[in-house]
């Protein structure tokens, strides 16, 4: 009897791929695949229907309600009145308070019967929970990032970490399928709540969005420089790259693709023209996800600067290392404990900076801009990303994962 998997994320089907990677690999592996996803974000619409119109698997996707705003604002404030007076935050007022779609994807999930519902991000937890305990399903949960160590230390974030951790505390134990985006990420969930360690996916990407062969990179060119992701923000470390292209004596771009909404690509540009660099830092608009690694392959390094702003960021490993490998770039990484962990198998394809040290950058970026040394670095980043950092081979320990969750219920029946 084939078994049927139903994802659960708050997020549009466009925003993120390990949804459509997940849903990819289970549909291939014979199980009935349905997502549940949402439908707010306008600018995403068109590569949502995009995406929908190829999948070989069932997608709803919700709709924002018209009071939803209210009501998680009427969550918050119950959730800051118990929270003072000492009462216990129900599970259900924790999630609302966050301003997430729960109700909307708790009443579209009780409508899909499924073998196992996994959750992606905090907000989709309790729909999840919810219908695997209505159809005596399995639960499961992927945690791309450590989402209750994701504060900043304000005021704001510190209530939303509770309420975060809130639901996480009384959901995680039920599951029976755990997958986290970076080890050190697992370690943390197990240590906070005191569950089994989670399998370690990788944020890697198939082979078939490679380029076909390496890009020959031309000598007595200036050493280009890339760097994306959805939104161009102010702690991505961006700031001590320019100040170190300033102090190369190799010339030295830099092209920033991502959207401007906050203006703080525009405080970039500002930053490179008073170091007098202006002319060679460039701001790119998005692009689809499906052509990330594409557009990467016309550089010479890729940028993963991930900074201490908080837990989770000193923890995670983002997708962008590992389009970096895919194209075929070596990549510059910041020196947090989880890139330093990954560097030791990456070689001569990674190098680590400290955001700190724009000097010691600077001459990092002098020692890359050697051809012969470039050359070397690319075609290491160029072999990683064939033979293990892509996921042609990592689907498989996704599979085996939840292939052991439903091997481990047989077994107790």
């Amino acid at each position: 009897m084939q078994r049927a998997v139903c994802i659960v994320s708050p997020g549009n089907l466009a925003s993120n791929p390990r949804v459509l990677k997940e849903a990819d690999a289970l549909h291939g592996a014979g199980y009935d695949v349905t997502a549940i996803v949402c439908n707010y974000n306008a600018a995403l619409r068109e590569a949502d229907d995009e995406i929908e119109a190829a999948a070989p698997w069932k997608v709803i996707r919700v709709t924002r309600s018209a009071d939803e705003g209210v009501s998680a604002r009427a969550a918050a404030a119950l959730a800051k009145v118990l929270s003072i007076v000492g009462l216990k935050v129900p599970v259900g007022i924790a999630a609302r308070s966050a301003r997430a779609p729960v109700s909307a994807l708790l009443r579209r999930a009780r409508e899909v019967k499924a073998d196992l519902y996994i959750a992606h991000y905090v907000a989709a937890l309790p729909a999840a929970a919810d219908a695997a305990r209505r159809h005596g399903a399995l639960l499961g949960f992927d945690a791309e990032d450590f989402h209750s160590g994701e504060g900043t230390g304000s005021a704001d974030d510190a209530f939303r970490m509770r309420m975060i951790g809130i639901v996480e505390g009384a959901i995680l134990p039920e599951c029976a399928h755990l997958t986290t985006a970076a080890p050190l990420i697992g370690k943390a969930y197990a240590s906070r709540y005191g569950i089994a360690e989670p399998v370690t996916v990788l944020n890697v990407f198939p082979l078939s969005m490679a380029p076909a062969v390496p890009k020959i990179r031309g000598e007595g060119t200036a050493l280009r420089a890339y760097w994306f992701s959805q939104t161009i923000g102010p702690d991505r470390g961006l700031q001590a790259f320019i100040q170190a292209m300033a102090q190369t004596t190799a010339p030295v771009t830099l092209d920033i693709r991502g959207s401007n909404r906050w203006a703080h690509g525009d405080a970039l540009l500002a930053l490179a023209a008073s170091l007098g660099i202006g002319d060679r830092v460039k701001l790119l608009p998005m692009a689809p996800p499906g052509e990330m690694v594409r557009l990467a392959a016309d550089y010479d390094i890729g940028l993963s600067l991930e900074t201490d702003v908080s837990e989770n960021r000193r923890i995670c490993l983002t997708n962008k290392i590992f389009t970096y490998l895919l194209a075929g770039l070596p990549v510059i990484m910041s020196d947090t404990p989880a890139q330093k962990l990954l560097a030791a198998d990456l070689w001569r394809a990674a190098r680590l900076c400290s955001l700190s040290d724009p000097a010691g950058l600077a001459r990092t970026l002098d020692t890359l801009a050697s051809p012969p040394i470039l050359a070397e670095s690319a075609e290491t980043a160029w072999r990683l990303g064939r033979e293990r950092y892509n996921w042609d081979r990592e689907q498989d320990v996704l599979l085996q994962s939840v292939a052991a969750a439903f091997a481990r219920r047989e077994t107790a029946r």
